[in-house]
């Protein structure tokens, strides 16, 4: 549906309309000049350099640089300082270590998961142990993909914070991912210091 074309003025619509003109003042009379003004003080917005050529099909010269968002947490587990012998680390790390007990945490609430945990770490260094493996479950997307980030799985984060607080920091040795065969990146191999 096409619009219709403005009819314009009659001349005696004309002749009203200026009589009114004649007979009006304006509301704010300088607001035309302050505008007039503004637009002659503009500044010519200066030339930028052109763009490459581009022709369709061709990649980017350019990488766009990457996000600087928190590094994971395998990452942060990879980078932190070994404390245990180097060959055992590399045993425990290709899977060839078989933990002595296993916890699942696996859809447990943040509540009810930390006191677990302790209670798990305690009596393991109570009886002995030295290579425990804690299942956390990689966590689940969040159904609101809003535009804030959100950390993927809540007791996978949590882990480190719990076992780098009291009362399990002076129990805990080591900490790392899993192998593939105990979980991968959805279970940790906690390495205890020996009971004294």
């Amino acid at each position: 549906m096409s619009r219709r074309k403005p009819r314009g003025l009659r001349p005696e619509e004309q002749e009203l309309w200026n009589r009114v003109r004649k007979n009006t003042s304006p509301l704010h009379p300088d607001k035309k000049t302050i505008l007039r003004d503004a637009v002659a003080q503009l500044k010519p917005v200066p030339q930028t350099d052109p763009l490459p050529e581009f022709r369709i099909g061709e990649r980017s010269a350019k990488t766009a640089p990457g996000h600087d968002l928190k590094p994971s947490l395998t990452d942060h587990l990879a980078g932190a300082r070994l404390q245990m012998d180097r060959k055992r680390f590399g045993k425990m790390q290709k899977g060839k270590l078989s933990p002595e007990r296993r916890i699942d945490l696996h859809g447990m609430t943040v509540a009810r998961a930390h006191p677990a945990l302790t209670r798990f770490i305690l009596d393991a260094y109570a009886d002995g142990l030295r290579l425990v493996l804690v299942i956390t479950g990689k966590g689940r997307d969040s159904d609101d993909a809003g535009p804030i980030p959100v950390v993927r799985g809540v007791l996978k984060h949590q882990l480190p914070h719990w076992l780098h607080s009291e009362p399990l920091r002076p129990l805990v040795l080591q900490v790392t991912e899993a192998h593939l065969k105990h979980g991968g990146s959805g279970a940790f191999y906690i390495y205890l210091r020996r009971p004294r």
